[in-house]
């Protein structure tokens, strides 16, 4: 598989899935854990999963950039 194709298919996996999927699922969580909460709880709160979502995609990158001519 090419380098191109790589992208592509991890692009569209972390932009049409991950993102939104990652959205829906830490919104619905602040309104379960923190309904309540201080404002500077609801920030750090949003901070901490605003950093998070970026892992995965960390994850994604060596798989992108590996080249697939190794035997």
């Amino acid at each position: 598989m090419t380098r191109r194709t790589k992208t592509l298919i991890a692009a569209i996996l972390i932009i049409f899935l991950w993102l939104p999927a990652y959205a829906v699922f830490i919104a619905g969580l602040q309104w379960r854990v923190l309904p309540g909460a201080s404002w500077m709880v609801s920030l750090l709160f949003y901070a901490l999963a605003g950093t998070l979502w970026i892992v995965p995609i960390g994850l994604a990158l060596p798989w992108m950039y590996r080249d697939s001519s190794k035997k």
